[in-house]
């Protein structure tokens, strides 16, 4: 078992403030979506504080991938976990959450503002719900690559978009999420890919008490009423959609549409303008909570977005202290392997869905728009773009479509 306890383990956990400091630096600045986050943290904790080893890093990417929950936080979590124990996981996930929380806030407070401000502040809100197409679009291609790999994983993935498009409720998408972990444990067992054991030091009693809050409430998610307090309603819709998602990052996009836009806690126009924004800044994809509950319960103020995005981390922060201790005959076991290889493919097919819909259909008006996405996507897929240029270009087009429109 390779122990990821390094000299800083050795010695003495270091104070959480050194934690604090590194990820708020990161926070400001990693661009790029879950997979860049990864390589900014390779880069700074790896190669130029090593803090961790090269093998020891991968193994906690591994772990964070197998979880539900955004993985890019779930890494950043335990870097701080292995540097300063607890205090240093709360201040790794407050560096690198807090700047693209507080700037998705923002947006919230100034949505309004921006389409009283006429034609053109609401061109520039469509041009952020246009970004939606090229983005989901590459991460639906990409993601087919690499989660539906053989005949099997793609059969499960078109199978699980045609049962949610035909069944047109919001609870298809939890039950193709668990057929697609039993199909996955029937169908898709094989060897663990290469990789050691994680042992960072979490005490057991500790980790069985964290699975136990997580699936408390999981339970308490799923079953709440409508007749619910409006702060405890929206707290459970987040940790549904964060306990739920695998992988992060866009993946979580129609959990929370099912969880707010279905309801009719917003519109799918306000959603998407959120989710176009969040592309715009650094740090975790997840803090589009922040926006999605302060717009969701606009008399809450800043309390709706703490709440929701309270919600939406938690799980993945409890489900990840309740496996470090467990990681090792986790991956020993091929049926939980073949679930999550199910589950994987399964998100593929739901992203596929919520890219027609709500993304394509609410977005896609005029050929203006399809010439506009389309070239996000080229952009993207081939320019190498990083997703700030695109979500700029993308506005500043909508907007000089718009500007055209009422000179001519």
């Amino acid at each position: 078992m390779q122990s990821l306890s390094g000299p800083a383990g050795r010695g003495g956990y270091r104070p959480a403030l050194e934690v604090l400091r590194a990820f708020l630096r990161l926070g400001f600045g990693s661009f790029g979506g879950p997979i860049a986050h990864l390589g900014y943290f390779r880069e700074e904790f790896v190669a130029r504080r090593r803090w961790i080893g090269e093998q020891g890093f991968a193994d906690l990417v591994a772990l964070c991938q197998f979880l539900p929950g955004p993985a890019s936080s779930q890494v950043a979590f335990s870097l701080g976990l292995h540097r300063a124990g607890l205090a240093g996981g709360a201040a790794a996930w407050l560096g690198f959450t807090l700047p693209s929380a507080v700037l998705m806030y923002a947006f919230a407070v100034a949505a309004a503002p921006l389409v009283a401000a006429g034609p053109l502040g609401s061109a520039a809100l469509h041009g952020l719900k246009l970004v939606a197409v090229p983005i989901v679009a590459q991460a639906v291609l990409g993601m087919a690559r690499t989660l539906c790999p053989d005949r099997v994983r793609g059969t499960i993935a078109v199978a699980a978009a045609l049962v949610v498009l035909a069944a047109g409720v919001a609870a298809a998408q939890l039950a193709a999420i668990a057929a697609g972990a039993v199909a996955g444990s029937a169908l898709c067992r094989g060897p663990a890919d290469a990789g050691h054991d994680v042992n960072i030091a979490v005490d057991r009693a500790i980790g069985w008490g964290a699975l136990g809050a997580f699936a408390a409430l999981l339970a308490m998610a799923l079953l709440l009423g409508a007749s619910a307090p409006p702060g405890l309603a929206l707290f459970a819709a987040f940790y549904r959609a964060g306990a739920l998602v695998f992988g992060g990052g866009h993946v979580v996009l129609p959990l929370l549409r099912e969880a707010l836009v279905v309801p009719g806690w917003l519109s799918d126009d306000a959603f998407l303008a959120g989710y176009g924004a969040a592309q715009a800044v650094p740090g975790p994809m997840f803090s589009v909570a922040a926006y999605l509950g302060a717009v969701a319960r606009p008399s809450a103020g800043i309390t709706g977005a703490a709440t929701a995005l309270a919600g939406i981390f938690l799980p993945g922060v409890l489900v990840l202290l309740g496996a470090l201790p467990l990681w090792s005959r986790l991956r020993a076991s091929v049926g939980a392997r073949g679930a999550l290889r199910g589950v994987n493919a399964t998100v593929v097919g739901l992203l596929a869905v919520a890219l027609y819909n709500p993304i394509w259909v609410t977005s896609v008006r005029s050929v203006a728009d399809l010439a506009l996405a389309l070239a996000g996507f080229l952009l993207l897929a081939f320019g190498r773009a990083p997703p700030l240029a695109v979500v700029s270009l993308t506005v500043a087009g909508a907007v000089a479509v718009r500007a055209a429109g009422l000179a001519s």
